[in-house]
């Protein structure tokens, strides 16, 4: 069971960061899935506390479907976002509509691309790109947009720019899904990026990264480098105010580090004394 006392200690602080979110912030639930394992209608319940609406997940853990909509019901949450996984796009994207559609979700998500090792080059990037469009395609005919969350491997060198410059300039039938941890890992300027692809970009991942992380290309960290918004590498005032700028549409708190249910709240309060959501 989730510890109660600690529970009431971040409902207390998160409460004052409800008001302003609307229909704007929401939680990738995976940042909870030490808590799922051990008490799924606490779970939930907490992220009600924290007075969020909007999630993002794609699975029931292990509950029948009619039982976990009225869980998700009963706490006011919304799945507007689910998680597929790559060989499923490729192999049976109509399962994925399935599944998207029975949660009643608008955006689906891939946010990894099995590859051999840390070998990624061109040869994956199209063949990623094929299947994204082709997959896209068939959901955008069923009323769901497919976003790529990049994982870092996409910004190595390519011509004069990088590989996820290939995967924007040919992305016809998807868009992207912005990490900003994991794009500033990889090398790239999260701000950046969305201004040079305005159009390209439909959901957010709002995550920090510890002070004197090195990033790298592999996509890999350890996941105690999550840390409260605001208080590691990055630009949070900036990026947040460009997502707003663009139009997109839902932006995902994730923390995967074992510290997350008391971080959450803190980093729901410095997104609300951003005041750039208002």
């Amino acid at each position: 069971m989730i510890d109660m006392k600690k529970m009431l200690l971040v409902f207390g602080i998160a409460v004052l960061a409800t008001p302003i979110f609307g229909q704007e912030v929401g939680l990738q639930l995976y940042s909870l899935r030490d808590q799922f394992k051990e008490d799924v209608p606490g779970t939930l319940k907490l992220i009600n506390d924290w007075g969020i609406t909007k999630i993002e997940g794609g699975g029931t853990y292990d509950l029948p479907m009619a039982e976990y909509e009225m869980l998700l019901e009963k706490n006011n949450l919304e799945m507007v976002s689910i998680g597929a996984n790559f060989e499923d796009l490729e192999n049976d994207p109509q399962k994925v509509v399935e599944n998207a559609k029975s949660f009643g979700a608008k955006y689906v998500m891939c946010a990894w691309v099995p590859h051999d090792d840390n070998k990624w080059d061109l040869e994956e990037t199209k063949h990623a790109t094929d299947v994204f469009n082709a997959a896209g395609k068939l959901l955008k005919e069923n009323g769901l947009t497919l976003a790529y969350h990049a994982h870092g491997y996409e910004f190595r060198p390519y011509k004069n720019g990088t590989l996820f410059d290939y995967m924007a300039q040919n992305a016809s039938n998807f868009t992207f899904e912005l990490d900003v941890y994991w794009a500033q890992h990889g090398g790239a300027d999260p701000l950046a990026l969305m201004k040079k692809y305005p159009d390209k970009f439909s959901l957010m991942h709002l995550k920090d990264m510890e002070k004197g992380v090195e990033g790298n290309n592999t996509g890999h960290e350890d996941v105690e480098t999550n840390v409260i918004l605001g208080t590691g590498q990055i630009d949070f005032a900036s990026t947040v105010a460009e997502a707003k700028k663009l139009g997109i549409e839902y932006m995902f708190i994730e923390d995967e580090s074992s510290r997350v249910v008391e971080q959450v709240p803190e980093s729901l309060l410095f997104l609300e004394n951003l005041n750039t959501l208002d």
